[in-house]
């Protein structure tokens, strides 16, 4: 089996620069050592449908509706932070109740 590999941003942003500037994917993967064309085709997708977040995330899973903390508004997060603390204090709460019995 093949490992994943992991490209940082930066070559992924490369990527989309000469993409834009005309180059051929078969050129791109050459310049940047990429191993697969369809990598290059997925960035190029992905900035085409307004989705450069997906650029600073891992291999594996990705995750569309989670941008990523940076990215959201401050009221955003605030409203995150908050539905986390309710919930957390919704389970110790439960938790509680069930030491009495």
């Amino acid at each position: 089996m093949s490992t994943r590999v992991m490209y940082p941003a930066e070559i992924k942003e490369k990527a989309i620069k000469m993409k834009l500037a005309g180059k051929s994917t078969k050129e791109i993967m050459r310049t940047l050592n990429i191993k697969n064309p369809t990598q290059v085709k997925t960035w190029w997708r992905w900035y085409r449908n307004e989705e450069t977040h997906r650029f600073h995330q891992g291999v594996g899973k990705q995750y569309k509706y989670q941008k990523g903390v940076p990215e959201l508004p401050e009221i955003e997060q605030l409203k995150i932070a908050l539905r986390q603390k309710e919930l957390e204090l919704e389970i110790l709460k439960k938790y509680k109740a069930l030491e009495r019995k």
